[in-house]
């Protein structure tokens, strides 16, 4: 893993944790999306080189809707940048490790994602992420 590339934190209103964001780090968002396939709209806050991610469910079903709903506001996952995400799917399985998906998928920020099942990580959920190439999508 290169290095921690951001913090996801789940939040009930992105309007109102932009707002308590910008106050608390003393600077506005940088960026806004939604990731329709995910079911989440985003914010991304640039903190000495290290993004925190803000999630807002934008549908029920949502697993940010489900994570809320369980376990309410809060540290959703970490995220670390890899340089080949595929290879690191490859070895992560290899050592045991349980991906929640067979292949990484489109992402916010630009970003092909996967996730680590939280029970072989000590319950933190973990995402890899590498930069989306053109045509990966």
């Amino acid at each position: 893993m290169e290095k921690l590339e951001h913090i996801g934190i789940a939040v009930k209103n992105l309007d109102k944790s932009n707002r308590l964001f910008t106050k608390l780090l003393g600077k506005l968002p940088y960026k806004t999306e939604d990731v329709p396939q995910e079911g989440v709209r985003t914010s991304f806050f640039d903190v000495g080189g290290i993004k925190i991610e803000l999630l807002e469910a934008t549908r029920a079903d949502s697993p940010i809707a489900k994570f809320i709903e369980n376990r309410g506001e809060g540290l959703h996952h970490l995220a670390f940048a890899v340089d080949t995400i595929e290879d690191k799917m490859k070895e992560l399985s290899g050592e045991g490790f349980h991906l929640l998906s067979a292949e990484p998928k489109a992402g916010a920020d630009n970003k092909m994602i996967v996730f680590l099942h939280p029970k072989a990580t000590n319950h933190v959920l973990v995402e890899l992420c590498t930069e989306r190439v053109i045509g990966n999508q």
